[in-house]
């Protein structure tokens, strides 16, 4: 027992000599706890500099998807590195970003066929406005400079894409003054919410140029679901009212609702789609924007200023391409949406017991995603460290406690997981 004790007081030198400089995401760092040094991954799990194991239940912020380091994944990424690690996509083109494009055109519904790579989620919704306002510009329309959002939203932390977050709510608020005004309504989850929507527009329609929303699930904003109806309704109006309707599918993309794609289950295409975390496996940064072929249309001239002036240093990088291919072979080889399904079951069945616990507001689920809602939550902080005290990585936000694991988790993993909640919620 001492030895222990003494494994997880003792840090690594580049710990000690580091941390000071590391400016760390979401965190005061006056006040937050301490990170924990983690050396290596396997599976669910994270492995501590003090030799503990930790069995992840965010698998890294909803991207590994298949588990860390999937041989396959890894396999092409080390190809890919002795053979070409990066070269830009400006005058050349290579295999693996032209193989993940078409292959990502085939998985989408309808003729979301273009596809426009970028780095991260956050680049991607940037991308994706940016799109839209040229959208109508290319076209010949004048005056489309609005979106509609949601309140509840969350599409990252550049400056469009929390323009079009919900920032009274959400983590934005010190900027709401600062950044362009949209407009910011109630999901039409509701006969009177959807008449409120179709009067917004029946009077401003002239001023949108599209409407973004995260289809099923609101993740960050609060893991707040919403029924298909509310994509179908929203699908009617755009095209009632011939504004592009784009759908956020950074945290719902590939297979974490139950369908590949969240928008499978509504039967509704979009003109825009926004595609990262889980793409490349939760192995390295890489998003992807993927437009109808109506949107790319637009583009598509003989005058080179209505090309799409957009082109990161780092677009469809090999290595991320190489691993999102792998990724996708994956998806085809191995069982994943019949392992989702198996696990929102068994998500439903590990945290119904919270549904009659005190301080308890709701339980939900859907596809891999269970959540439960607090009245509240005091101590973050300290509730972050109830989990990891339980040998499980949860993050607990807001007043959510919430398990978005990857899909091939242990069944005794899962069983910890939620085990853990229930011990912890139990205490406070």
């Amino acid at each position: 027992m001492a030895d222990d004790t003494s494994k997880k007081q003792s840090a690594p030198g580049w710990y000690a000599d580091g941390l000071k400089h590391v400016w760390r995401p979401y965190a005061q760092m006056k006040t937050a706890h301490p990170p924990l040094p983690a050396t290596r991954t396997h599976g669910s799990r994270i492995v501590l500099a003090d030799g503990r194991e930790l069995i992840d239940g965010v698998a890294s912020w909803w991207t590994a998807c298949h588990g860390y380091n999937h041989p396959h994944i890894r396999q092409a990424v080390e190809a890919q590195l002795a053979a070409m690690p990066h070269v830009m996509l400006g005058g050349l083109v290579h295999e693996p970003a032209a193989t993940l494009a078409w292959r990502l055109a085939a998985l989408l519904p309808g003729d979301l066929d273009h596809v426009f790579f970028s780095d991260s989620g956050s680049v991607a919704v940037e991308v994706a406005l940016k799109m839209a306002l040229q959208y109508w510009i290319n076209r010949g329309v004048k005056g489309r400079s609005k979106f509609i959002a949601f309140k509840g939203g969350y599409h990252g932390d550049t400056s469009g894409a929390m323009a079009v977050s919900d920032s009274e709510d959400g983590m934005h608020a010190l900027f709401a003054g600062l950044l362009p005004n949209h407009h910011l309504v109630d999901l039409p989850d509701s006969d009177e919410r959807l008449a409120a929507l179709d009067a917004l527009l029946a009077q401003s329609a002239g001023d949108i140029a599209g409407i973004i929303v995260e289809p099923l699930v609101q993740g960050a904003g609060g893991m707040k679901f919403h029924d298909t109806v509310v994509l179908k309704r929203l699908r009617a109006l755009a095209d009632r009212y011939d504004v592009l309707l784009i759908f956020d599918e950074i945290f719902t993309g590939f297979g974490r609702t139950g369908t590949m794609f969240a928008c499978e289950a509504a039967g509704v295409v979009p003109d825009i789609v926004t595609l990262s975390k889980a793409l490349t496996g939760g192995t390295m940064g890489l998003a992807a924007t993927v437009a109808s072929g109506r949107v790319f249309d637009a583009f598509w001239s003989d005058d080179p200023a209505k090309a799409l002036m957009h082109g990161p240093s780092y677009m469809a990088n090999a290595l991320a391409c190489a691993a999102a291919n792998a990724s996708l072979d994956l998806f085809e080889r191995e069982p994943r949406l019949h392992q989702v399904a198996a696990l929102s079951g068994a998500l439903e069945q590990g945290l119904s017991p919270c549904r009659q616990m005190p301080g308890v507001k709701d339980v939900r689920v859907l596809g891999a995603i269970g959540v439960v809602e607090m009245g509240r939550i005091g101590d973050l902080n300290a509730l972050r460290a109830r989990f990891i005290d339980n040998g499980v990585f949860i993050r607990p936000f807001g007043n959510v406690i919430y398990l978005s694991p990857a899909f091939t988790i242990a069944a005794d993993d899962l069983v910890q997981l939620t085990g853990a909640i229930i011990k912890v919620i139990r205490t406070l």
